[in-house]
């Protein structure tokens, strides 16, 4: 397991703080975070194969339904649009009730609608934190779902959700290129790792310690 001792000392600030609760995370968040996109794989498979629709088309659902949404939900919505966009198509499924932004739904719908193409999901997407979080259950390794307890873990101090700046475009970039170096720096110190299990090892390994309950 990483113990911090191979931290370079060259990388950025951002990048020794993602480490250094890499360094934290114990063996069970270990398998809980490196398991958790693929667990969302798996989920995005099985509804496209009970609904006879594409990987993409179902992992596009599920990350339109995500903003505001607990993941149990989200799951739970994203069944139900996809159930009801196969019976009746997108009339049916805009009656579907979600825990998310009406917006999102009718985003959910175009990618239901949409082709398996990647580039076309991303597209109807259209937003950085989303189409990340697509990207992750996909399986896009050099993908991070930067959201505020990512940033936290990145600028190294609790922060309430209220708290955290506004994430743009240039930042969003910094952080992604961070973790990247992190997940560079582990897999060559022997902890292969994707950017994506990075963060979720992070997340479940800051969770405990700053007993985050959402």
């Amino acid at each position: 397991m990483y113990n911090g001792r191979m931290i370079n000392t060259t990388s950025t600030i951002g990048t020794r703080n993602i480490l250094a609760v890499f360094a934290l995370a114990s063996r069970g968040e270990h398998v809980e975070g490196r398991s958790w996109y693929s667990r969302a794989n798996a989920i995005a498979c099985e509804i496209a194969n009970e609904h006879g629709i594409s990987v993409e088309q179902a992992a596009g659902c599920i990350a339109a339904l995500s903003p505001s949404n607990r993941w149990e939900r989200n799951i739970v919505d994203a069944e139900n649009l996809v159930r009801a966009f196969t019976i009746g198509g997108a009339d049916e499924a805009m009656n579907v009730k979600v825990a998310t932004y009406g917006k999102m739904k009718a985003k959910a719908i175009k990618c239901l609608e949409g082709s398996s193409s990647d580039r076309e999901q991303q597209t109807i997407l259209n937003g950085r934190k989303i189409v990340a979080f697509y990207r992750c259950i996909i399986g896009f390794g050099d993908t991070v779902c930067v959201d505020g307890h990512a940033y936290s873990i990145w600028f190294g101090d609790r922060m309430t959700l209220a708290n955290v700046p506004n994430i743009g475009k240039r930042l969003y970039q910094e952080i992604t290129g961070d973790y990247i170096e992190a997940a560079r720096i582990l897999t060559e110190s022997g902890n292969g790792i994707t950017c994506f299990e990075l963060q979720a090892v992070t997340w479940v390994a800051w969770r405990r310690l700053h007993g985050v309950t959402k």
